[in-house]
């Protein structure tokens, strides 16, 4: 009898102790997570229209880390952006770049993604082979990337697109000169399409950092994913995610 008391206590305290770790959410014991579920190799639907990509399976992790299921909401860049500011999702979890205009509206977790500065321009082009050469020179991007900003501080006219597969469009058909990307990206671009005739043309010390945005004043979730996230580090989780997309480790 006093076995049984004593586990149904100790059950109880267990129940109490999750309870306690369990981030405040839209859903009790649900991790809502925006995403745009077309950006691979970060976010994408694959063959058997699963979701699933870097991005997506880390947040997977940090959900399971925080004892929460997960729900995925997923739209294009900007409506999806729209859906979290109009308080349907609890977290965004799509390669969104660490910038200061971002933080005065939403708060930042601890990154997950560190890159590189890259300047891709066509196979042909031998005149540019460095960040200093970018200026005068037509670079496409979207209005609000992070590193349109980089390039436009060397003096390159930003071209707006709305994706990088339209930048790259532009690009490979010569009606721009660059575009400047994290190194990942155009890895993966030239995983998916080998043969296009673009190239690494010169990589930056400019180095950009990834990660969760939850809304503004929201400190407990973002604190307690920071914490998700440094563990799956220490665990090499992270490290395991990254290497299946990327054959390295880009967590660190």
């Amino acid at each position: 009898m006093q076995a049984d008391t004593w586990a149904f206590h100790m059950m109880s305290f267990i129940i109490w102790v999750r309870t306690l770790w369990q981030a405040k959410t839209i859903k009790d014991g649900v991790l809502t997570v925006a995403t745009e579920g077309t950006y691979a190799p970060f976010t994408f639907y694959n063959d058997k229209n699963e979701l699933v990509g870097y991005d997506v399976d880390i947040a997977r992790a940090v959900a399971q880390k925080l004892n929460l299921k997960v729900e995925f909401l997923t739209a294009p860049w900007d409506a999806m952006l729209a859906a979290f500011d109009a308080g349907k999702a609890d977290v965004v979890f799509n390669q969104v770049s660490i910038t200061d205009e971002r933080k005065k509206k939403y708060d930042y977790a601890e990154p997950y993604t560190v890159v590189h500065g890259a300047i891709i321009t066509h196979k042909d082009n031998d005149d540019i082979k460095s960040f200093d050469d970018l200026k005068g020179k037509k670079n496409a991007d979207s209005a609000t990337s992070n590193w349109a900003k980089v390039a436009a501080r060397y003096g390159a006219q930003n071209v707006t697109v709305d994706s990088f597969s339209k930048s790259m469009e532009l690009l490979v058909s010569k009606r721009v000169d660059t575009v400047v990307r994290d190194n990942i990206v155009f890895y993966d671009f030239i995983k998916q399409r080998p043969g296009a005739p673009v190239k690494i043309a010169a990589e930056g010390s400019d180095t950009d950092y990834t990660a969760p945005i939850v809304q503004k004043g929201n400190t407990e979730l973002a604190d307690q994913i920071s914490k998700a996230i440094e563990e799956l580090k220490n665990e090499g989780k992270l490290a395991e995610i990254s290497i299946r997309y990327f054959g390295k480790d880009v967590s660190r």
